[in-house]
């Protein structure tokens, strides 16, 4: 009798996406770092450089400022060890943590590999998170660090350093290529930059955005179009970690 061949078991898990500036964090670690400053303001020549949709090349100068202030990278470390997290989300993590054989879970942020391990590494948090996806960082030998962009891409809708989307569905390619697949993606965001990776989000998927902040309002937007196909996640707006800990437990009961 000839056989099957054996088809490989895929392992079914839960995956959460956090963004991480006013997501994980109730603040900017961006601007957060400016505390690290004597006075702790940028100058007016700095503060003015920005221009839309070069973040990454803007905090590079801001950066660059600050290292020529000799402030030293301890310094920048300590202070951004203080940024506080949103409440409830310190439980949320923790419960990720101690959850991982069900559940992974990822950041994709327009921050930087440094500001975001020092974070979640001062919490104790850093075991929460399989994987993250933001902007490369390093301190050079002068004591500078260096922010890079984290990829290109042709995304119109997204800054020039990151599209949010594109590095979910690399992440999922990935994950299914190693035989795991997800019941139910969860993103957790508050920005206009996590509106493109919503998209790519299926049905019974659940999309939640911070309550007041620009993701629900672009969210509300979308969804008041007839004729929008671009959205088929049901949306849960979220004010705490708990009421995503809630969702997130409610469905993996369910």
């Amino acid at each position: 009798m000839k056989l099957l061949p054996f088809s490989r078991l895929k392992k079914m898990k839960t995956l959460i996406v956090f963004d991480f500036d006013h997501t994980m964090v109730d603040d900017n670690s961006d601007t957060w770092v400016v505390r690290c400053l004597p006075g702790q303001t940028l100058p007016d020549s700095v503060k003015n450089s920005y221009r839309k949709g070069q973040w990454t090349e803007f905090m590079g100068r801001v950066m660059t400022y600050i290292g020529d202030l000799e402030i030293s990278p301890d310094r920048i470390r300590h202070v951004m060890e203080t940024i506080p997290f949103t409440a409830g989300m310190t439980d949320l993590l923790t419960f990720i943590s101690e959850n991982k054989s069900t559940i992974d879970c990822i950041v994709i942020s327009d921050s930087n590999t440094m500001f975001i391990d020092w974070i979640l590494c001062a919490a104790g948090l850093r075991v929460a998170v399989d994987q993250v996806f933001t902007n490369p960082a390093k301190f050079n030998e002068h004591g500078y660090m260096e922010v890079q962009c984290y990829h290109s891409h042709d995304c119109d809708q997204c800054p020039v350093n990151l599209c949010k989307k594109k590095v979910l569905e690399l992440y999922l390619s990935k994950q299914s290529d190693a035989d795991v697949e997800y019941e139910q993606i969860f993103y957790v965001g508050d920005g206009g930059n996590d509106l493109c990776p919503t998209t790519c989000l299926r049905g019974h998927d659940v999309v939640m955005p911070r309550k007041g902040y620009t993701l629900e309002k672009l969210l509300a937007k979308v969804q008041g179009q007839e004729d929008s196909t671009s959205l088929r996640a049901r949306v849960v707006v979220w004010s705490s970690g708990t009421d995503i800990l809630h969702e997130l437990k409610a469905a993996m009961q369910s």
